[in-house]
């Protein structure tokens, strides 16, 4: 019987070993996650500041040509309304 209890108390100890080494397996991955987590959230924060800033631009540069669209227009009008009031002997 005193072996039995031997083997029975180390095969315990085993399994407490064990299933140490496998919740520290566990509370290693939720780290090294959790960390992960973090930087991801951080990479994704800066990339939508990055985002935003090059619609800035973008934007900027669309309402630029836009702009200069409508004043090239506008002086092509001008242009064809002196032409005309010349053509009828008044001035610009």
């Amino acid at each position: 019987m005193r072996r039995r209890n031997r083997l029975f108390a180390v095969s315990q100890g085993v399994v407490v070993l064990g299933g140490c080494l496998m919740l520290q397996g566990c509370v290693v991955g939720a780290v090294v996650g959790g960390t992960a987590a973090v930087v991801g959230g951080a990479a994704k924060a800066t990339g939508a500041v990055v985002g935003a800033g090059v619609d800035a631009v973008t934007t900027s540069d669309e309402e630029t040509r836009a702009r200069r669209e409508r004043e090239q227009r506008q002086y092509e009008r001008e242009q064809r309304r002196c032409e005309q009031r010349q053509r009828q002997g008044k001035s610009c």
